[in-house]
């Protein structure tokens, strides 16, 4: 007779393996999950799975880079060269048409050198070498080349479509397989318990999808509608720039840019081909004249015109007669960031400066450097409070190069522009003679332009030595009372120019970074 412990432990198996194959029948062998709104995956038993989804997102994919512009572009090659799985979301694969964007400096190039981008500014774009400056002034005109002696003969600057230049990168970051580079407009960041997971986007399609990384890079260009998210922007729009191309014309010093210190603001001009001219001529304010009727072809007709070199008149007024003119708002915004666990923003997202002294591409790419160093030792990026807290360190970090690209752009600017106070006037023609010194005098302040030595101090020194030179320029031969109140106001002008530069970026990150505690996060330990 069969005991009844055996009847029933056979039950219970008998229940016991009717449940497992219940449950395995309804995980493999029931209806398929369907695809969301928000192009999450929800299962029909209703238990979401969303969390699942992205914990699985999350280990497939290292960083999200919103934005494939040039920080976003030479970011996401630089970054999977590393080993990092990066997704690319840019709103626009077409290539761009800025009249931006368009010089590197010889310091940008040299960090286009170290992140091995390099072939994305040569001659397969007809990018032009750009060894310096001309500057002139009523007539008069003096040569600023940059110092590049101790460089191999490759080095300077270069100057080129903005939107050859970009789509070079993203083919070369398409090259690598752990890149994907999509097409779609970033809605929103993916937040939870104040942790940055990913974002929401609209494909090519239309559709919402989610995407999630254990790191969100935002690099959305400087009209990003993210950047409140992550800083305290205090954007300023200082001027427009209107641009015109001059075809086939020969500029008076070959390979250099072409600054004319104008009135109201200065006019700029530097090659973008082997045919082509760029001009860019600054309007102060946030107002143009019309394109569509007229009035802007008139104003650079009898406003402009007259002031540029004598070299480039026929083709200026043939460029203005073609019509194709284009503007566009100049911004500047300092850094302040609010630092988020699983997201850091980069180029002018993050920061912005006057587009004068063509430092922006610079910043940007010394800001890729310098993350890519940072990001270097870690192989793990999940832990998001522990890398927000390390990656402080960047925002320290950065500042003896942007602080100083940034300075220079906005007080050369304000320097650069005509005014109707006398101050101002003494210190734009003693800015003029202090360059047209030669030596020190002008190696030092284009060394700073350049990106080649960026030094804070170095800036400060000379900005206050043009201002005194132009108080020894006033009491010659012989000082007056008038004279000497003149030479007192200069000086307080100087210092009103520079002074809530320097205020805006951080005197003490500006000059002494060694101070802040941040400088010496090391990274985390896992």
């Amino acid at each position: 007779m069969v005991s009844y412990e055996y009847v029933l432990g056979g039950v219970l198996v008998s229940l016991l393996g009717s449940v497992f194959f219940m449950i395995i029948s309804t995980t493999l062998g029931g209806k398929k999950p369907c695809k969301g709104s928000n192009g999450g995956v929800k299962s029909n038993d209703g238990f979401g799975n969303s969390a699942f989804q992205s914990e699985m997102e999350m280990k497939s994919t290292d960083v999200v880079i919103v934005g494939a512009g040039v920080a976003g572009a030479a970011l996401a090659y630089t970054l999977a060269k590393e080993g990092r799985r990066v997704h690319v979301i840019e709103r626009d694969l077409t290539e761009p048409d800025r009249i931006v964007g368009e010089l590197l400096q010889p310091g940008g190039y040299l960090k286009l050198i170290e992140l091995g981008l390099e072939d994305c500014a040569n001659e397969s774009i007809d990018a032009q070498k750009v060894f310096g400056y001309a500057l002139y002034k009523d007539g008069k005109d003096t040569k600023l080349t940059y110092p590049l002696e101790k460089y191999s003969t490759d080095v300077a600057g270069r100057s080129f479509h903005n939107g050859r230049f970009i789509q070079r990168m993203r083919e070369k970051a398409m090259t690598l397989s752990n890149v994907k580079l999509e097409q779609g407009s970033v809605t929103t960041l993916i937040e939870e318990k104040g942790i940055v997971k990913g974002v929401i986007y609209k494909n090519k399609a239309g559709e919402e999808m989610r995407t999630y990384a254990p790191l969100t890079i935002v690099c959305d260009g400087c009209f990003s509608n993210l950047r409140k998210s992550l800083s305290a922007p205090k954007v300023e729009s200082p001027s427009c720039f209107v641009g015109l191309i001059l075809e086939n014309c020969d500029l008076p010093h070959a390979n250099h840019g072409h600054v004319v210190l104008g009135d109201p603001s200065p006019i700029l001009f530097y090659p973008i081909s082997s045919t082509e001219v760029r001009c860019l001529v600054d309007v102060p304010g946030t107002k143009v004249p019309s394109v569509a009727s007229g009035e802007m072809a008139n104003y650079l007709k009898t406003v402009v015109a007259p002031q540029i070199p004598p070299q480039l008149h026929n083709a200026f007024m043939a460029a203005v007669e073609k019509g194709n003119i284009r503007t566009m708002q100049n911004k500047s915004m300092a850094a302040n960031p609010v630092p988020t666990p699983g997201a850091i923003l980069l180029g002018d997202a993050f920061n912005m400066r006057h587009p004068l002294t063509g430092g922006g591409m610079t910043v940007a790419l010394s800001d890729i450097v310098l993350l890519r160093d940072l990001l270097r030792p870690l192989h793990d990026l999940n832990d998001a409070p522990a890398l927000c807290n390390y990656l402080e360190s960047f925002y320290t970090l950065r500042k003896p190069v942007s602080s100083t690209i940034n300075t220079l752009a906005g007080a050369l600017y304000k320097v650069f522009c005509a005014s109707p106070d006398p101050a101002r006037q003494e210190m734009r023609e003693a800015c003029f003679g202090y360059l047209s010194f030669g030596g020190i005098c002008s190696y030092g302040p284009v060394s700073l332009l350049s990106g080649l030595n960026p030094q804070p101090l170095h800036l400060f020194l000379h900005f206050f030595a043009v201002a005194i030179y132009g108080v020894g320029r006033l009491m010659l031969p012989f000082p007056s009372p008038k004279l000497m109140w003149l030479g007192f106001r200069l000086i307080l002008s100087a210092s009103g120019i520079i002074f809530p530069i320097i205020k805006g970026e951080g005197v003490r990150q500006m000059f002494f970074p060694a101070t802040v505690p941040a400088y010496y996060r090391s990274p985390p330990v896992h």
